[in-house]
């Protein structure tokens, strides 16, 4: 089957060559998906994307014009997809549903850990011949509060993690995992309470119409004066522009994002040599107590083999007329 892939990099391209071992026809674009890149996927049955691909109606109208009938996500996540649009057409959708939830988790606590004992200020200073401790105080993890919204597969292994450190921890979830509260103490509470009691604020959970700006300025008052937030998530769960005016009063004590609700055209590329356009990015960039990775608490070479892996499977699913457990769309 021949398969345009978009938004490939260099860091996954191994990987999926290795996993797909010459069964497809396989079209590596650089290109993101849009309206205009769609006419690239002429002759493809199928596509392959990323998280920053645009499969709004308007291009899967395209492809599928051009003959595309399946889509394969290289994402656990799909809101960047029109379902309604997909179903109407007929166009199967897979994606991939867990690659690695460890890798996720410890990217969090690395987050959590780097902010606390402000290892990016430290290294600077060190690299400056600085060696003065003068504003790099911290906190001990043990003892602490933490909020985890979502606790899911990869919030699960978060909580693990951190009652290893001695963290008191606070879970808000639809449901409840019983083994989470009975090997690890975790409590579960209401979303208002978490906010109010926890030092450290955790995210995850998918976007969706009820999470969109679950922090939002009504949200950041509830929380501690010095709450750390973290969120490694989706960047539309929190509004920026309130967590800015958070940092400015002193409200939130730092931030680690590991998202950005506008992070589609910025993250995954090389903006070194161009002026910055968002000022609200550029903003948060100013403050000493945040902490920005581009989207990469995914990368692990675990995580991008098991992608390759179950993005392959999926296709392989679609040519052989299978419908499997990955698909998002069922009949």
């Amino acid at each position: 089957m021949k398969v345009a892939v978009y938004s490939i990099h260099n860091f996954e391209r191994d990987f999926i060559l290795k996993a797909n071992a010459e069964k497809h026809h396989l079209v590596l674009l650089e290109e993101r998906l849009s309206e205009t890149t769609a006419s690239l996927a002429k002759g493809c049955q199928a596509i392959c994307i990323f998280t920053g691909d645009k499969a709004n109606a308007a291009v899967l109208e395209s492809l599928y014009k051009k003959g595309v009938k399946y889509l394969a996500l290289r994402s656990a996540g799909f809101n960047h997809v029109d379902l309604n649009k997909a179903k109407e057409l007929k166009m199967k959708v897979t994606r991939v549903p867990a690659y690695s939830p460890y890798a996720i988790a410890e990217h969090t606590v690395a987050l959590i850990l780097a902010l606390n004992r402000k290892l990016i200020r430290a290294h600077h200073r060190i690299m400056d011949l600085n060696f003065s401790l003068d504003g790099l105080v911290g906190f001990d993890m043990n003892g602490k509060t933490v909020g985890i919204v979502g606790t899911g597969k990869i919030g699960s292994v978060l909580a693990r993690i951190l009652h290893g450190f001695g963290c008191r921890i606070l879970a808000h979830d639809r449901e409840e995992n019983k083994k989470l509260i009975q090997d690890f103490n975790v409590k579960y509470t209401d979303y208002q309470t978490l906010l109010k009691d926890s030092d450290i604020v955790s995210l995850h959970l998918p976007l969706t119409e009820n999470t969109r700006y679950l922090i939002d300025e009504q949200a950041i008052k509830r929380m501690k004066v010095g709450v750390m937030l973290i969120n490694t998530s989706r960047g539309g769960l929190v509004n920026t522009k309130a967590v800015i005016q958070g940092l400015k009063t002193g409200h939130i004590g730092a931030i680690g994002l590991d998202v950005y609700e506008e992070e589609e055209g910025l993250f995954f590329e090389d903006h070194s040599e161009d002026i910055l356009q968002d000022d609200t990015i550029a903003r948060l960039m100013t403050f000493k107590n945040v902490l920005i990775t581009s989207h990469q608490a995914f990368l692990t070479d675990t995580a991008l083999k098991n992608i390759s892996e179950t993005t392959i499977y999926n296709l392989d699913c679609f040519e052989k007329g299978i419908q499997n457990e990955n698909e998002i769309l069922r009949e």
